[in-house]
């Protein structure tokens, strides 16, 4: 029997990433379905704050992570930079208890067995959680990946620093991420506010000197 032939993404979803408030959705989401929540939460949760790619979410190593100062060494697939990123306090937090619950892994993120979590398993675990998230699209890993990109442009970040936070060789691949951020509109939308102003002036104006030509002082 011929499976169906697949949709391009553009027919099944209008865009490639997620909100901020979409992601705290999916985490929410992933966090109450099946026995181990919380290590599926942690993984969307570090997938997004670093913009890993699905292979390099489940190869992490213990030894890439220094949670006393607070650090995660990234190493990039597909060609790209290396480079080392912050963790903050929702994420150390999260981390710890991962490690708690696996201390003998080697790895980070390790199913029942202690193998390694694999890319299929954490590929239909966000689908699942996306519908239980009702997001109204469905969702694929690699969009965590997008919307760490479009935060970090949105917050009006530096597209060479969004470039080596996401280890692109190639900063064409980063412009995309500025090319669609709303903050590029922020100083258009106070020149279109002054430009209003300005235009509800003068017709104020105009409608006082028709009021002074029919009624002199």
């Amino acid at each position: 029997m011929m499976l169906p032939p697949k949709l391009p993404n553009a027919v099944r979803r209008s865009r490639e990433h997620l909100t901020p408030a979409e992601v705290d959705r999916l985490i929410a989401a992933a966090q109450r379905l099946g026995r181990h929540g919380h290590r599926d939460a942690t993984m969307i949760l570090l997938a997004y704050r670093h913009g890993l790619r699905v292979s390099e979410l489940v190869s992490l190593r213990r030894e890439q992570l220094d949670l006393r100062q607070g650090l995660l060494h990234v190493r990039r697939r597909k060609n790209g930079m290396p480079s080392t990123h912050p963790l903050r306090g929702p994420e150390l937090r999260a981390l710890r208890e991962v490690l708690r619950n696996d201390p003998q892994a080697a790895y980070v993120f390790v199913s029942e067995r202690g193998a390694p979590m694999t890319t299929a398993t954490f590929r239909k675990l966000v689908a699942r959680a996306g519908e239980a998230a009702s997001l109204g699209m469905p969702i694929h890993p690699h969009m965590l990946r997008h919307s760490t990109g479009f935060k970090l442009a949105n917050d009006g970040q530096d597209t060479r620093a969004i470039q080596h936070y996401l280890g692109h060789r190639n900063i064409q691949h980063t412009v995309v991420y500025t090319q669609l951020a709303s903050s590029r509109f922020n100083d258009l939308e106070r020149l279109t506010d002054a430009h209003f102003k300005r235009r509800d002036f003068l017709e104020n104006h105009r409608r006082l000197v028709a009021l002074h030509r029919t009624r002199p002082f």
